[in-house]
């Protein structure tokens, strides 16, 4: 069997992946919460709302997951909202994603539940 990537980096690459989404789901909630960039349709967005509520979780949850703190018990929890929000948001137009636009939810979803059932990876505070 030809192996491209040794087992070894595993751990490297789960931390990676763990890193980016991080820094990534981050971007949702500073530009509802502080609107970097501008968003129009988080214009709006009251902080006791769901969207409100949604925001606060992409911003702590993100930034819990960029450190590596509480990975497991945090990325289901997001995992979970992700799963909420493409039932609410966009399953409702279509039952394919690619004409919903639900791909980033449902995508969301399924990296924090690897996270929550693998762990963090290296580089990590609370590393496995």
């Amino acid at each position: 069997m030809i192996t491209i990537i040794p087992s070894a980096w595993t751990p490297t690459l789960l931390a990676v992946l763990r890193i980016v989404t991080a820094l990534l789901f981050m971007q949702h909630g500073i530009a509802k919460l502080f609107h970097i960039p501008r968003v129009a349709m988080f214009d709006n967005v009251e902080l006791f709302s769901l969207m409100g509520l949604a925001s606060v979780l992409e911003l702590v949850g993100g930034a819990l997951l960029l450190i590596g703190f509480l990975t497991r018990p945090v990325a289901f929890i997001l995992s979970g909202q992700m799963a909420v929000a493409y039932f609410m948001a966009h399953a409702s137009k279509s039952l394919w994603p690619t004409l919903n636009q639900g791909e980033l939810a449902a995508l969301y979803c399924f990296v924090f539940l690897f996270l929550a059932a693998a762990g963090p990876g290296r580089f990590s505070v609370d590393r496995d």
